[in-house]
């Protein structure tokens, strides 16, 4: 017979971890109304050959609350920098005054920030399928292990029951993320 362990659980509630860290990483990079560093983080520039994040070849600042500004360590920069911005699914244009570039954000309509809401429900919705699959997988494992007869039956429904309470605790940190994030696009 085995045992189920602390670390069985602890190995799920990693796993559900990580997804929350992606949703929270898929949030930062959605533009709301203001200027946030972060919808800047998925950007590389081709930077001598290696594929680098913007934050690595240059200083990004936000002076205002709709401005973001970056002035590259290298100036000779700043064109291929401009144009990874432009051919990114940022929708803003860049303005490059040649020694640095501003990111202007213009004031989401009301049309924007609904599809806005939808993309952040999306992402939700991804993350609570994320999280079931991790649930589904680790029962499924121990099932296993009681049709080889070597985990109680007993032991298996006290195993689900705790991992379905994991698993409603981090569906509900997930709907609360998402309505944060909700309420942050509708603000004017």
């Amino acid at each position: 017979m085995i045992e189920i362990t602390k670390a069985d659980y602890d190995s799920i509630e990693t796993k559900m971890d990580k997804t929350m860290s992606n949703l929270a990483e898929n949030f930062n990079a959605i533009r709301a109304g203001r200027a946030n560093p972060h919808v800047l983080d998925k950007i590389t520039v081709d930077y001598y050959g290696a594929p680098s994040p913007l934050n690595a070849v240059a200083n990004i600042q936000v002076p205002e609350a709709r401005m973001i500004t970056l002035a590259p360590w290298d100036p000779s920069m700043l064109k291929e920098i401009e144009r990874a911005i432009q051919s990114s699914d940022l929708g803003i244009n860049p303005t490059n005054d040649g020694k640095i570039i501003r990111l202007i954000f213009p004031i989401l309509t009301e049309e924007r920030r609904k599809e806005l809401v939808k993309v952040v429900k999306t992402y939700g919705e991804e993350a609570k399928v994320a999280i079931r699959n991790v649930r589904r997988d680790a029962i499924d494992k121990m099932r296993a292990v009681n049709k080889k007869k070597e985990l109680t039956d007993d032991d298996l429904k006290d195993y689900e029951e705790k991992v379905q309470k994991i698993t409603d605790k981090y569906v509900k940190d997930v709907e609360k993320a998402c309505e944060v994030k909700e309420k942050e696009l509708m603000e004017i």
